[in-house]
Formats: structure tokens, C-alpha cells, sequence
């Protein structure tokens, strides 16, 4: 089991990253979409601590990846169709600046609510945000329309993962297109 990328297989780590966020991201989406919806009370407002808790580490995790990519490129993709592989390299980066963005723009409008962020019960973030109604409502809007291009970016992914023959899939399971 290799650690690094190679020039045509993923190392471990790459895909341990690609699958870790992959989960969040979709555990993300449903978690929001249901705090947006609930009835706010003393029983369940720790879902948004758990919310931001789970956001935040997922913001970690895909600065790492962004790191790891540097010192261990990722293999090249698989040859497609020159519309397919002008897609996939659109919706990767579009990808990597929502991972980016949404954690940010949530943090963003907690902070400016002018209740702490705070980690996991155990680690307070600075205050980046002066406390604000509206900079809190104008970047949860943000947060929220961002959330919804991130899910259908999510997927369109997923289809063209599922779509595919030639092996990426099995790649980014594996490490390998091939069973070998």
C-alpha cells in the first residue's frame, strides 16, 4: 500500500482525503438542510455546535489535501472525451474553492452573530467577524446558495463517477484503474 501518488495510481492518503471529505460533505448537506427546517430549542440547539464542529474539521481536512497535492501531485486523469475532461477539471476546481468557501462563509456568520465558534466543546476560534445582523444574515445567505452549488456540484460528480468505464472509479478505490 503506497503512501505517495504515483504518475497513474492514487496513494492512500489521497484517497483516504478524497473519501473522508466525500462523507462530510454529503453528512454536511444533510445536517444542514435539516437545522435550517427544525424548530430551535434547548434539545437540539447543540446540532448547530456538531454542525460547525464537523464543517470546520472538513475545512482542515481539504487544506490538507490541498497540501498533499503539492507535495504528491495526483495522476493525471484518465483520457475521456475533451468535453468530459474540460468538465471534471471545472467542477474539481469549483469543488476545492466551495470546500473552501462554505466552511469560511459559516464561520464567517457565526462569528458574526456574536456567539463563539467553538470546536468540538473544546477549541474557541477568533472572532474574524465583527458582530453584525447584517453581515451575519448577508453571509448565512452566502452560506446557504453556496451550499446548493456545492450539492449539485456533488452531483454531477458522482454521475460522471458512476458514468464512467474506464477505470477512474476504481482508481480512487483502489489506487489503480486496473484490477491487476
Amino acid at each position: 500500500m503506497q503512501l505517495r501518488n504515483t504518475l497513474n495510481e492514487f496513494g492512500i492518503i489521497t484517497r483516504v482525503l478524497h473519501w473522508l471529505i466525500a462523507v462530510g460533505v454529503i453528512a454536511m448537506l444533510a445536517l444542514g438542510s435539516y437545522i435550517t427546517r427544525m424548530e430551535v430549542g434547548f434539545s437540539n440547539f447543540w446540532l448547530f455546535g456538531l454542525h460547525k464542529s464537523i464543517g470546520l474539521t472538513l475545512f482542515l481536512l481539504v487544506g490538507i489535501r490541498i497540501v498533499w497535492h503539492v507535495i504528491s501531485r495526483p495522476p493525471a486523469p484518465l483520457p475521456s472525451a475533451p468535453w468530459k475532461d474540460r468538465l471534471a477539471r471545472w467542477v474539481h476546481l469549483g469543488f476545492y474553492a466551495l470546500l473552501v468557501l462554505v466552511p469560511l462563509t459559516g464561520w464567517i456568520a457565526s462569528a458574526a452573530s456574536g456567539l463563539d465558534v467553538v470546536v468540538f466543546d473544546r477549541l474557541t476560534l477568533p472572532q474574524i467577524a465583527p458582530t453584525s445582523e447584517t453581515v451575519e444574515e448577508a453571509f448565512f445567505t452566502l452560506h446557504w446558495g453556496l451550499t446548493k452549488l456545492l450539492a449539485a456540484l456533488a452531483l454531477l460528480h458522482i454521475a460522471g463517477a458512476l458514468t464512467r468505464r474506464d477505470g477512474t472509479l476504481r482508481r480512487m478505490i483502489l489506487g489503480r484503474a486496473t484490477a491487476d
